[in-house]
C-alpha cells in the first residue's frame, strides 16, 4: 500500500510533532511515523523557554501547556547553585531566565517532557492535513528528483509512505540522517552520567532552607567542572538527579543511592522510580540538509542537558523548516529557502554546544581548581557568586541571530550566531521584540501566518508578490524603540528588512527574502 503526503516526518516526539503543528496550519499534507504507542515517563526536557511558549501561543496550546504543568502554579522557575552538597555553607539563587523576559511575548514554563506531548498530540489530532502513524518504524528512507519513499512496518505490515520532501526527528541514532550519509562531529567529554528519577519528601522538606526554585545545582572540586544537579518534577516529592560516575557505572552494581546523599549532603529516604546512563557530549550534524531530506531536533544535534537548550532548539528547527517547506510546496517560496535551513540553525547550535555549554563547563573547571574558601575565602566568595550566576550570564549573551543568512538584509560582514545582544531595536536577521500597538496588543500577536509589515507612521507601499500582512500604526507611543518605521517579519517572527523608508530596489528584497535567487 502507498499513501502520497507533502512531507514525512519520521519520529512523533515533540519536535516532530511540533514540525507536523506548523504545517499542518499551514495547510500541508504530512504524515507522522513513530514507533511508540505510549509516551515516556521520564521527566526529560521539563524547561519551555519564552521564545518556545511564543511557538506554543501561535499554535494554540500556550494556556493548555501552563494547565499541564506539575509544579503548582506560579510555583518559581529558577535554580540554587551550591558548594560541595546541598547543605554546605556556599549557595546562590541569581536571576536567570528572567533577565530576557521582556524581549519575548510569553512567559517560560516548566512541565516534564511528556506533559508538553500529550498536549502537542492533541493539537495535531485537530488537524485535517496530518496524519498519525503510532506504532510504526520506518526502516528505509529513499530519495530521487521526485520525491521520497519510507517504508515504515508495524503489527506485521509495511506500508510505503511517499512524499516531496522527508524531515528526520527521530533522534540521536536517526534512521533518516544514516540514510542520507550526513557526518556529524563535536566534543566528547568521555564522562558518563547517571539519571536517577526519584521519590522523596524527606529531600523536599531539605530544601526549604532556599527560596522556592525548581533546580539545584552542585559544584565540587572532585567533580573537574561537570555537575551534579537535582530537579523538581512536581512540588513536594518528585524529582530526577543527573551526576557524572565512573565509565563501568551500571544499574545494580553501583550505589546510587550513596551518590544523591553526597550530593544533597545528608543521608534521607529515597523510592528510586528509573535510573539511566548517558554520555556526555556534543555532536552536531555537518549539514541538516542533503537534497530531499532534512533532519531536526536530536538527529541533527545532540548535547549536554544543561540549561534547557536541547528541546528549545529543537522546536527552533521545526519552526524555521516548517514555513520554508511550506512556502516551496506552495509556490511563494524558492529553493534557497530550503538551503537557508541549515547555514541558520546549524551554527547556532555548534556554537551552543562548544562556546555555551562547553564553556559553562571550562569555566566551573577554572573556578574549582584555583579557589578555595580555606585557602582566601574573601576571593572564593567574590568568584562563586560570579559561578552561580553563569547561567543567567549565558542567557542574555544567547540570542541567536542570523544576520547573515543569504534570506535576509543584514549588515555588511554580518554572521550567523548564538551570541548577540537583546534590545528592542527591530534588526534584520533578529527576533522581533513584543512593543505594544496603540491598540494595547504586542505586535508579536498581530503578525500574520507569511510575511508582515509593520507600517509605523510609513506609507507600506506595495509587497504583493509574497504573502503579507501589513500592520500599521503610530510610531510613537513606544514603537521608536524599534529604531524602524517599516519592518519586515518572516513567518518565524524574526526580521526580513527593517528601515525607515521603503527600500531602493524592492524587487530585489522579495526576490531575497522569498529565496527566490
Amino acid at each position: 500500500m502507498t499513501a502520497r503526503h507533502q512531507v514525512v516526518v519520521v519520529g512523533g516526539g515533540p519536535v516532530g510533532v511540533g514540525l507536523a503543528l506548523e504545517l499542518g496550519l499551514r495547510g500541508i499534507r504530512c504524515v507522522v511515523v513513530e514507533q511508540r504507542t505510549e509516551l515516556s515517563m521520564i521527566p526529560k526536557g521539563q524547561g519551555l523557554s519564552q521564545r518556545t511558549m511564543e511557538h506554543m501561543w501561535r499554535w494554540g496550546v500556550a494556556e493548555q501547556i501552563r494547565a499541564a504543568r506539575t509544579m503548582p502554579p506560579g510555583y518559581p522557575i529558577g535554580q540554587v547553585t551550591a558548594y560541595e552538597n546541598l547543605m554546605g555553607e556556599f549557595w546562590a539563587a541569581p536571576p536567570a531566565r528572567e533577565l530576557v523576559q521582556p524581549y519575548y511575548s510569553q512567559a517560560n514554563e516548566r512541565l516534564p517532557q511528556y506533559r508538553t506531548e500529550e498536549v502537542l498530540r492533541r493539537r495535531l489530532a485537530t488537524l485535517p492535513h496530518v496524519d498519525v502513524r503510532l506504532g510504526r518504524r520506518a526502516i528505509a528512507v529513499e530519495q530521487d528528483t521526485d520525491g521520497v519513499r519510507v517504508t515504515v512496518e508495524g503489527d506485521g505490515e509495511r506500508e510505503l509512505l511517499t512524499g516531496d520532501y522527508v524531515v528526520g526527528c527521530d533522534g540521536g541514532r536517526s534512521l533518516v540522517r544514516e540514510q542520507a550519509d550526513i557526518p556529524r562531529s563535536g566534543t566528547d567529554w568521555d564522562e558518563l552520567v547517571a539519571l536517577v528519577v526519584f521519590r522523596s519528601p524527606e529531600l523536599h522538606r531539605a530544601l526549604a532552607r532556599f527560596p522556592d526554585r525548581s533546580t539545584y545545582r552542585v559544584l565540587h572540586p572532585a567533580l573537574n567542572g561537570y555537575w551534579m544537579f537535582f530537579g523538581r518534577v512536581d512540588v513536594g516529592e518528585s524529582f530526577f538527579f543527573h551526576a557524572p560516575v565512573p565509565r563501568d557505572g551500571r544499574v545494580g552494581t553501583y550505589d546510587l543511592t550513596s551518590l544523591l546523599h553526597r550530593a544533597a549532603g545528608f543521608t534521607f529516604d529515597c523510592d528510586i522510580e528509573h535510573v539511566g546512563f548517558w554520555d556526555l557530549r556534543v555532536q552536531v550534524a555537518h549539514t541538516y540538509r542533503a537534497d530531499r531530506a532534512f533532519i531536526a531536533g536530536d538527529a541533527a544535534h545532540t548535547h549536554p542537558p544543561y540549561g534547557g537548550f536541547g528541546l528549545n532548539n529543537g522546536l527552533e528547527d521545526a519552526v524555521n523548516l516548517g514555513w520554508k517547506l511550506a512556502a516551496v510546496l506552495q509556490g511563494w517560496g524558492g529553493e534557497d529557502l530550503l538551503d537557508s535551513y541549515t547555514l541558520e540553525r546549524q551554527p547556532v547550535f555548534r556554537e551552543v554546544g562548544e562556546d555555551i555549554i562547553g564553556g559553562w563547563i571550562r569555566d566551573d573547571r577554572e573556578f574549582l581548581q584555583t579557589y578555595d574558601p580555606k585557602a582566601d575565602r574573601a576571593a572564593f566568595e567574590q568568584r562563586f557568586a560570579e559561578a552561580a550566576a553563569g547561567f543567567g550570564k549565558r542567557l542574555r549573551d544567547f540570542e541567536p541571530h542570523y544576520e547573515g543568512s543569504p534570506i535576509v538584509c543584514g549588515p555588511p560582514g554580518g554572521t550567523v550566531s548564538a551570541h548577540g545582544e537583546h534590545t528592542f531595536r527591530a534588526r534584520a536577521g533578529h527576533h522581533l521584540p513584543p512593543l505594544p500597538l496603540s491598540s494595547g496588543r504586542k505586535a508579536f500577536e498581530a503578525l500574520g501566518e507569511g510575511f508582515t509589515l509593520l507600517a509605523l507612521d510609513a506609507d507600506p507601499g506595495g509587497w504583493a508578490e509574497l504573502p503579507v500582512t501589513v500592520v500599521q500604526d503610530t510610531y510613537a507611543g513606544g514603537r521608536e524603540a524599534y529604531g524602524a518605521r517599516l519592518i519586515l517579519v518572516r513567518p518565524d517572527q524574526y526580521v526580513a528588512w527593517a528601515g525607515h523608508s521603503a527600500p531602493a530596489d524592492p524587487e530585489a528584497l522579495l526576490t531575497r527574502v522569498a529565496g527566490r535567487t
